[in-house]
Protein backbone atom coordinates (compact mmCIF):
# COMPACT_ATOMS: atom_id res chain seq x y z
CA UNK A 1 0.00 0.00 0.00
CA UNK A 2 1.33 3.32 -1.23
CA UNK A 3 1.49 6.01 1.64
CA UNK A 4 2.15 9.30 2.52
CA UNK A 5 4.32 11.36 4.76
CA UNK A 6 2.66 14.34 6.75
CA UNK A 7 4.14 17.31 7.89
CA UNK A 8 5.27 15.89 11.20
CA UNK A 9 6.80 12.50 9.51
CA UNK A 10 3.84 10.53 10.38
CA UNK A 11 3.01 7.63 7.30
CA UNK A 12 -0.23 7.32 6.34
CA UNK A 13 -1.71 4.65 4.15
CA UNK A 14 -2.66 6.78 0.58
CA UNK A 15 -6.01 4.81 0.42
CA UNK A 16 -8.54 3.92 2.87
CA UNK A 17 -11.76 2.66 3.29
CA UNK A 18 -14.80 5.33 4.40
CA UNK A 19 -17.88 4.61 6.75
CA UNK A 20 -20.21 7.89 5.84
CA UNK A 21 -23.67 6.57 5.43
CA UNK A 22 -22.77 3.02 6.58
CA UNK A 23 -25.39 2.51 8.92
CA UNK A 24 -24.25 1.85 12.86
CA UNK A 25 -25.97 -2.02 12.43
CA UNK A 26 -23.55 -2.74 9.40
CA UNK A 27 -20.76 -0.98 9.93
CA UNK A 28 -18.64 -3.38 12.45
CA UNK A 29 -19.35 -6.04 9.41
CA UNK A 30 -18.36 -3.58 7.17
CA UNK A 31 -15.34 -2.41 8.41
CA UNK A 32 -14.53 -6.12 9.23
CA UNK A 33 -15.09 -6.93 5.67
CA UNK A 34 -12.49 -3.80 4.45
CA UNK A 35 -9.91 -5.24 6.88
CA UNK A 36 -9.86 -8.63 5.35
CA UNK A 37 -9.73 -7.91 2.18
CA UNK A 38 -6.59 -5.31 2.79
CA UNK A 39 -7.42 -2.12 3.91
CA UNK A 40 -5.76 -0.62 6.59
CA UNK A 41 -7.16 2.91 6.64
CA UNK A 42 -10.22 3.36 8.48
CA UNK A 43 -12.65 7.23 8.22
CA UNK A 44 -15.21 7.50 10.32
CA UNK A 45 -16.80 10.95 12.11
CA UNK A 46 -18.40 11.70 15.06
CA UNK A 47 -21.34 12.70 13.05
CA UNK A 48 -21.61 9.52 11.20
CA UNK A 49 -22.86 7.38 14.87
CA UNK A 50 -20.60 4.73 13.65
CA UNK A 51 -17.66 5.10 15.82
CA UNK A 52 -18.16 2.26 17.81
CA UNK A 53 -18.88 0.40 14.93
CA UNK A 54 -15.60 0.82 13.51
CA UNK A 55 -13.73 0.23 17.07
CA UNK A 56 -15.70 -3.10 17.06
CA UNK A 57 -14.20 -4.31 14.28
CA UNK A 58 -10.23 -3.14 14.56
CA UNK A 59 -11.00 -4.55 18.05
CA UNK A 60 -11.95 -7.72 17.17
CA UNK A 61 -9.80 -7.83 13.91
CA UNK A 62 -6.74 -9.41 15.31
CA UNK A 63 -4.93 -7.35 14.08
CA UNK A 64 -2.02 -5.31 15.47
CA UNK A 65 -3.64 -1.49 16.11
CA UNK A 66 -0.41 -0.36 15.13
CA UNK A 67 -0.90 -1.33 11.86
CA UNK A 68 -4.26 0.39 11.28
CA UNK A 69 -4.50 3.97 10.85
CA UNK A 70 -7.77 5.30 12.33
CA UNK A 71 -9.58 8.83 11.12
CA UNK A 72 -12.20 10.65 12.89
CA UNK A 73 -13.87 14.32 12.95
CA UNK A 74 -15.07 16.77 15.45
CA UNK A 75 -18.66 17.81 14.33
CA UNK A 76 -19.74 21.53 14.71
CA UNK A 77 -21.67 20.78 17.71
CA UNK A 78 -18.74 19.76 19.59
CA UNK A 79 -17.06 22.75 18.79
CA UNK A 80 -15.01 25.11 21.33
CA UNK A 81 -12.73 24.42 23.32
CA UNK A 82 -14.18 22.68 26.21
CA UNK A 83 -16.79 20.35 23.83
CA UNK A 84 -14.28 19.47 21.65
CA UNK A 85 -11.82 18.39 23.78
CA UNK A 86 -14.50 16.08 25.40
CA UNK A 87 -15.61 14.98 22.02
CA UNK A 88 -12.19 13.62 21.59
CA UNK A 89 -11.82 11.48 24.24
CA UNK A 90 -15.82 9.81 23.62
CA UNK A 91 -14.11 9.48 20.25
CA UNK A 92 -11.62 7.25 22.06
CA UNK A 93 -13.69 6.01 24.15
CA UNK A 94 -15.96 4.74 20.97
CA UNK A 95 -13.07 4.25 19.03
CA UNK A 96 -11.86 1.41 22.44
CA UNK A 97 -8.42 3.36 21.39
CA UNK A 98 -5.62 5.10 23.35
CA UNK A 99 -5.15 7.53 20.47
CA UNK A 100 -6.36 8.56 17.27
CA UNK A 101 -4.15 8.21 14.22
CA UNK A 102 -5.52 11.65 12.61
CA UNK A 103 -8.42 13.70 14.24
CA UNK A 104 -9.88 16.51 11.66
CA UNK A 105 -12.27 19.29 12.41
CA UNK A 106 -15.26 18.39 10.39
CA UNK A 107 -16.45 21.76 8.76
CA UNK A 108 -15.41 24.99 8.86
CA UNK A 109 -18.06 27.02 10.67
CA UNK A 110 -19.00 27.34 14.57
CA UNK A 111 -16.05 28.01 17.08
CA UNK A 112 -13.76 26.72 15.05
CA UNK A 113 -10.75 28.03 16.47
CA UNK A 114 -11.13 26.98 20.33
CA UNK A 115 -11.43 23.27 18.71
CA UNK A 116 -8.91 23.56 17.08
CA UNK A 117 -6.92 24.46 19.89
CA UNK A 118 -8.25 21.48 21.11
CA UNK A 119 -6.93 19.02 18.43
CA UNK A 120 -3.52 20.82 19.30
CA UNK A 121 -3.66 19.79 23.13
CA UNK A 122 -4.82 16.20 22.34
CA UNK A 123 -1.77 16.09 19.90
CA UNK A 124 0.99 17.35 22.29
CA UNK A 125 -0.83 14.88 25.00
CA UNK A 126 -0.65 11.82 22.34
CA UNK A 127 -4.46 11.08 22.46
CA UNK A 128 -3.99 12.03 18.55
CA UNK A 129 -1.07 11.24 16.01
CA UNK A 130 -2.25 14.19 13.25
CA UNK A 131 -4.84 16.96 13.39
CA UNK A 132 -6.37 18.99 10.20
CA UNK A 133 -9.29 19.78 8.91
CA UNK A 134 -12.32 19.10 6.58
CA UNK A 135 -13.98 20.95 3.75
CA UNK A 136 -12.07 23.95 4.35
CA UNK A 137 -11.75 26.34 1.51
CA UNK A 138 -8.81 28.04 0.74
CA UNK A 139 -9.62 31.19 2.74
CA UNK A 140 -10.85 29.07 5.62
CA UNK A 141 -7.17 26.65 5.61
CA UNK A 142 -5.25 29.83 5.19
CA UNK A 143 -7.11 31.59 8.31
CA UNK A 144 -6.58 28.57 10.73
CA UNK A 145 -2.80 27.53 9.54
CA UNK A 146 -1.67 31.44 10.15
CA UNK A 147 -3.81 31.75 13.49
CA UNK A 148 -2.69 28.43 15.11
CA UNK A 149 0.42 26.76 16.28
CA UNK A 150 0.47 23.71 14.63
CA UNK A 151 -1.10 24.28 10.79
CA UNK A 152 -3.54 21.21 9.25
CA UNK A 153 -1.69 18.32 7.95
CA UNK A 154 -4.51 16.90 6.21
CA UNK A 155 -7.61 18.92 4.57
CA UNK A 156 -10.38 16.49 3.60
CA UNK A 157 -12.08 17.77 0.65
CA UNK A 158 -14.77 17.42 -2.12
CA UNK A 159 -12.42 15.73 -4.79
CA UNK A 160 -12.97 13.44 -7.85
CA UNK A 161 -12.36 14.39 -11.50
CA UNK A 162 -15.28 16.38 -11.74
CA UNK A 163 -13.68 19.01 -9.04
CA UNK A 164 -10.12 18.15 -9.40
CA UNK A 165 -9.27 21.23 -6.38
CA UNK A 166 -6.36 22.16 -8.59
CA UNK A 167 -5.95 26.25 -7.12
CA UNK A 168 -6.83 24.56 -3.31
CA UNK A 169 -3.76 22.17 -3.81
CA UNK A 170 -1.98 25.37 -4.33
CA UNK A 171 -2.49 26.82 -0.92
CA UNK A 172 -2.40 23.82 0.69
CA UNK A 173 1.43 23.20 -0.35
CA UNK A 174 2.31 26.08 0.89
CA UNK A 175 1.11 24.82 4.64
CA UNK A 176 2.32 21.74 4.27
CA UNK A 177 -1.16 20.20 4.39
CA UNK A 178 -1.88 16.98 2.61
CA UNK A 179 -5.26 16.54 0.54
CA UNK A 180 -7.51 14.09 1.58
CA UNK A 181 -10.70 13.48 -1.19
CA UNK A 182 -14.03 12.19 0.08
CA UNK A 183 -16.68 11.53 -2.81
CA UNK A 184 -13.52 10.20 -4.97
CA UNK A 185 -16.76 8.41 -7.15
CA UNK A 186 -18.05 11.83 -7.12
CA UNK A 187 -20.89 9.11 -5.49
CA UNK A 188 -22.03 8.65 -8.86
CA UNK A 189 -23.05 12.34 -9.74
CA UNK A 190 -22.55 13.65 -13.28
CA UNK A 191 -23.32 10.47 -15.52
CA UNK A 192 -19.62 9.40 -13.30
CA UNK A 193 -20.11 5.52 -14.11
CA UNK A 194 -20.77 6.32 -17.35
CA UNK A 195 -18.19 8.95 -18.42
CA UNK A 196 -16.57 8.20 -21.90
CA UNK A 197 -13.41 8.99 -21.26
CA UNK A 198 -12.52 6.85 -18.19
CA UNK A 199 -14.27 4.11 -19.71
CA UNK A 200 -12.05 4.58 -22.73
CA UNK A 201 -8.92 4.58 -20.60
CA UNK A 202 -10.23 1.82 -18.50
CA UNK A 203 -10.60 -0.26 -21.75
CA UNK A 204 -6.96 -0.07 -22.61
CA UNK A 205 -6.16 -1.37 -19.11
CA UNK A 206 -9.11 -4.13 -18.39
CA UNK A 207 -10.20 -1.85 -15.37
CA UNK A 208 -13.25 -0.31 -14.61
CA UNK A 209 -14.49 3.56 -14.88
CA UNK A 210 -14.28 3.73 -10.98
CA UNK A 211 -10.61 1.76 -10.87
CA UNK A 212 -9.03 4.11 -13.39
CA UNK A 213 -10.71 7.63 -11.31
CA UNK A 214 -9.69 6.16 -8.03
CA UNK A 215 -5.83 5.29 -9.61
CA UNK A 216 -5.98 8.81 -10.95
CA UNK A 217 -6.27 10.20 -7.79
CA UNK A 218 -3.53 8.25 -6.45
CA UNK A 219 -1.18 9.22 -9.56
CA UNK A 220 -2.30 12.97 -8.02
CA UNK A 221 -1.10 12.07 -4.15
CA UNK A 222 -4.22 12.49 -3.28
CA UNK A 223 -5.30 10.41 0.00
CA UNK A 224 -8.66 8.41 -0.68
CA UNK A 225 -11.16 6.64 1.03
CA UNK A 226 -13.92 5.00 -1.31
CA UNK A 227 -16.88 3.60 0.19
CA UNK A 228 -18.79 0.39 -0.67
CA UNK A 229 -21.18 -2.05 1.73
CA UNK A 230 -20.58 -4.72 -0.76
CA UNK A 231 -17.31 -6.66 -0.03
CA UNK A 232 -16.49 -7.37 -4.04
CA UNK A 233 -16.31 -3.70 -4.74
CA UNK A 234 -14.33 -2.98 -1.94
CA UNK A 235 -11.99 -5.45 -3.40
CA UNK A 236 -12.68 -3.93 -6.83
CA UNK A 237 -11.66 -0.42 -5.14
CA UNK A 238 -8.29 -1.51 -3.88
CA UNK A 239 -7.45 -3.29 -7.23
CA UNK A 240 -5.31 -0.34 -8.53
CA UNK A 241 -1.56 -0.82 -7.63
CA UNK A 242 -1.18 -3.34 -10.35
CA UNK A 243 -1.78 -1.04 -13.58
CA UNK A 244 -0.55 2.81 -14.34
CA UNK A 245 -1.61 5.60 -16.15
CA UNK A 246 0.22 7.32 -18.57
CA UNK A 247 1.05 11.11 -18.99
CA UNK A 248 -1.61 11.19 -21.98
CA UNK A 249 -4.15 9.31 -19.82
CA UNK A 250 -3.58 11.66 -16.94
CA UNK A 251 -4.02 14.64 -19.08
CA UNK A 252 -7.37 13.84 -20.72
CA UNK A 253 -8.55 12.87 -17.36
CA UNK A 254 -7.51 16.71 -16.18
CA UNK A 255 -10.14 18.11 -19.04
CA UNK A 256 -12.66 16.46 -16.62
CA UNK A 257 -12.17 19.18 -13.88
CA UNK A 258 -15.25 21.64 -13.72
CA UNK A 259 -13.70 23.52 -10.84
CA UNK A 260 -17.28 22.98 -8.89
CA UNK A 261 -18.79 21.06 -6.24
CA UNK A 262 -21.32 18.41 -7.12
CA UNK A 263 -22.78 18.93 -3.71
CA UNK A 264 -22.40 22.23 -2.13
CA UNK A 265 -20.60 25.62 -1.96
CA UNK A 266 -19.71 26.22 1.70
CA UNK A 267 -19.50 29.98 0.66
CA UNK A 268 -23.04 30.08 -0.25
CA UNK A 269 -25.93 31.30 2.39
CA UNK A 270 -28.26 28.25 2.30
CA UNK A 271 -25.53 26.00 2.75
CA UNK A 272 -24.08 27.34 5.58
CA UNK A 273 -27.77 28.02 7.38
CA UNK A 274 -28.33 24.26 6.64
CA UNK A 275 -25.29 23.59 8.59
CA UNK A 276 -26.27 25.83 11.14
CA UNK A 277 -29.51 24.17 11.62
CA UNK A 278 -27.32 20.73 12.02
CA UNK A 279 -24.89 22.11 14.92
CA UNK A 280 -26.89 20.53 17.44
CA UNK A 281 -27.12 17.09 16.33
Amino acid sequence: MNTIKLSNGVEMPQMGYGVYQVTPAECERCVSDALNVGYRMIDTAQAYYNEEGVGNAVSKSGIDRKDIFLVSKVWISNYGYEKAKASIDESLRKLKTDYIDLMLLHQPFCDRYGAYRALQDAYKEGKLRAIGVSNFYPDHLVDIASNMEIAPMVNQVETHVFDQQIEAQKIMAEFGTRIMSWGPLAEGRNNFFTNPVLANIGAKYGKSVAQVALRWLIQCGVIIIPKSTHIERMQENLDIFDFALTDEDMASIATLDTGKSLFFDHHDGETAKLFMSWRNL
